[in-house]
């Protein structure tokens, strides 16, 4: 059984530097899983890894694509599973980090695409979300599998949400019980998984100094950036996380202040759909955090934990 750590939880969590300690104790390497920081151009709004982190531990799948390249999960699957068994062969454990729960799950189980399709339910369901809107279809398979529902990104994400939809109607049985299903038969992966536990309040205040971080790092220049070297509608597709709110700024839509505000809400609000996806998976060690933030102890934790899984 190939083995392997995966530091997952949501943003603003503290992640990286749990990594990249495992990294150093291990002499190993580091496999990003958040789906933004693929995309090069983009590290301060995405909060990558910094040269200096990258240094400490080399990473994979950092700044990699262009703002305009495509990168699906089944493509990540192929391609961290080959960077992970590479690394096996060296006798290194491979660490995987990153809060894109798709990602992390398309690495652990292999991508799962449910039962036969229906064209005819499809066609329905895509009708039925052209007269009553997304939040309404959204809305409805909240209804009928809240556990999927919950890892979505957003109401936008119309594709995966009439799919399931579909798989419940033709199937009577919820997408993600499919899921679950297929994940306890299909995995190749031995993966101890840790996450990162703040209370709420604490979690957004590190949401809400990170964001502020980010724009006094140069934030608003990189957007203006991206948006000169025409990727603004890529910076739309990749639904990253702040940077439509810095470009309604710089359009002059809205304040600096107003940009961020709304941009830590998204963050916020992100951070919620994050702890719903990987609490529904409960192979998921969630790690206890308080402030001073003792990384060091984290670690040997995550080490136990490894090692107890053997």
């Amino acid at each position: 059984m190939n083995r392997a750590i995966a530091v997952v939880g949501p943003t603003a969590s503290g992640k990286t530097g749990l990594a990249i300690a495992l990294a150093r104790r291990l002499e190993t390497e580091i496999l990003s899983a958040d789906s933004m920081q693929f995309y090069r151009g983009m590290e301060i709004g995405t909060a990558a890894p910094t040269l200096e982190e990258q240094a400490a531990a080399p990473h994979h799948f950092v700044g990699f694509l262009n703002p305009d390249d495509d990168m699906a999960a089944g493509k990540y699957e192929r391609l961290s599973r080959e960077v992970a068994t590479g690394l096996l062969e060296y006798g290194c454990v491979p660490i995987l980090v990153g809060g894109s729960g798709l990602y992390v799950s398309a690495f652990i189980d292999g991508l799962f695409d449910g039962p036969a399709r229906d064209q005819d339910v499809r066609d329905r369901l895509r009708a039925c979300a052209r007269e009553t809107g997304n939040a309404a279809m959204l809305e409805r398979l909240r209804a009928v599998d809240p556990d999927y529902a919950a890892l979505l990104s957003s109401e936008n994400d119309l594709v995966r949400i009439v799919r399931a939809l579909e798989v419940y109607e033709v199937t009577g049985r919820p997408f993600s019980a499919w899921h679950r299903e297929h994940q306890a038969h299909r995995a190749s992966w031995r993966v101890t998984q840790v996450a990162l536990r703040w209370d709420r309040e604490t979690l957004y205040e590190r949401i809400n100094h990170r964001v502020t971080a980010m724009i006094d790092a140069g934030w608003v220049e990189e957007t203006r950036r991206l948006l000169e070297s025409g990727y603004g509608k890529d910076i739309e597709r990749l639904k990253a996380l702040g940077y439509r709110e810095i470009a309604a700024y710089l359009r002059g839509e809205c304040t600096l202040e107003e940009a961020a505000e709304a941009t830590r809400q998204h963050h916020r609000r992100y951070a919620k759909r994050q702890l719903s996806w990987f609490n529904a998976d409960k192979r998921v060690h969630w790690l206890d955090c308080t402030e001073p933030f003792d990384v060091n102890l984290l670690a040997e934790e995550t080490l136990r934990l490894f090692h107890a899984e053997e």
